[in-house]
């Protein structure tokens, strides 16, 4: 685990830049992560983020795209709109939470 400068902070990371400590996050940190892999937030971005933050936070995991989609009730497609290419591994990141469990 390494520190990393985000918004004139420091932050803790994992070796793919993945933050590790919930408790740093900030949503000031957001738009600063969104836009180190080409994101511009909109409410659709946040009310995503919103559910992974709250899942992590009650279920101790970062939850996968299928639980997302299930129980988030936000569409597979919507996901791959906001996110694209990598969805679940972009919204953990933006999220402040670690990579999610079975992603490359």
């Amino acid at each position: 685990m390494s520190l990393a400068s985000l918004a004139g902070r420091e932050v803790h990371v994992d070796g793919e830049g993945f933050m590790t400590e919930y408790d740093e996050w900030t949503e000031e940190l957001a738009p600063t992560l969104a836009a180190n892999i080409g994101i511009e937030l909109t409410d659709a971005h946040w009310d995503v983020i919103r559910f992974l933050r709250d899942d992590y936070r009650s279920q101790g995991e970062t939850p996968t795209l299928r639980r997302v989609t299930t129980v988030g009730g936000i569409p597979t497609k919507d996901l791959f709109g906001l996110f694209p290419k990598k969805p679940a591994k972009k919204m953990s990141y933006i999220a402040g939470l670690p990579k999610p469990a079975g992603c490359v």
